[in-house]
């Protein structure tokens, strides 16, 4: 059964065979990482394929920190998905619960940039117009020039304008989150490529070396064969 296993030259714990990984097949900056942290490790030392993750997390973090010289709360969030192997858009899903004051200033915009709302608000202009110079012969509630139409059409202008620009605030407070999301997005994307990069070049050199071990091999067989037909005596 201990043939099935190894002994990590990093933690010095027990893993199954199938996760060991040789120093050699490390690229050269993740294997000075781990030289970094510990001196003992060597070309000739083994690593278990979960060690060797951590480190390659490692390595993408400091390469972003290179980058940016300081890691902000978002690539935190990006490489803590990775860790926990989590699905990033649940994480950042927008979750916006609006106030009633938000979602009456969002009506009051979508309703006043509406083709309704000028129509209607035509309609109740010519109807007031009609009502106080022909019907009421200019001498209703509000003759020409219409000094009370005035003061309506400024209190609706006064409190429309800022209604609407907390309407504004709040669709560019959005597009903000999601250009903080996509960003997210588009960087856990790049440095998942950059993991698989990693790990495809570690499989293509892996399969090197076993092919040369199966070479090894057949040329030993063939030497037997070679030996065996030029003695076959012995």
């Amino acid at each position: 059964m201990k043939e099935n296993i190894f002994v990590s030259s990093i933690s010095k714990k027990e893993f199954p065979i199938s996760e060991k990984i040789s120093a050699k097949s490390i690229r050269k900056p993740i294997f000075d990482l781990i030289v970094k942290e510990n001196n003992s490790f060597t070309n000739t030392s083994v690593i278990s394929i979960s060690e060797l993750n951590k480190y390659r997390e490692k390595y993408i973090g400091s390469l972003l920190l290179n980058e940016e010289e300081e890691l902000s709360g978002l690539e935190n969030m990006v490489l803590d998905s990775m860790k926990d192997k989590s699905s990033l858009s649940q994480i950042i899903e927008v979750k916006s619960k609006s106030t009633f004051g938000q979602k009456i200033a969002d009506k009051v915009a979508q309703f006043g940039g509406s083709w309704t709302f000028i129509l209607s608000f035509l309609f109740f202009l010519i109807v007031w117009i009609i009502v106080n110079v022909f019907l009421l012969i200019n001498k209703g509630f509000d003759p020409y020039p219409f000094i009370l139409l005035n003061l309506i059409l400024s209190c609706i202008a006064a409190l429309q304008a800022p209604v609407i620009m907390m309407s504004q605030n709040r669709q560019e407070e959005k597009d903000r989150e999601r250009a903080k999301n996509d960003y997210m997005i588009n960087l856990k994307s790049e440095l998942e490529i950059r993991m698989l990069h990693e790990k495809i070049d570690h499989l293509i050199l892996h399969q090197e070396q076993s092919m040369l071990e199966i070479q090894k091999v057949q040329i030993d067989m063939m030497n037997d064969i070679i030996d065996k037909i030029n003695n076959p005596k012995s």
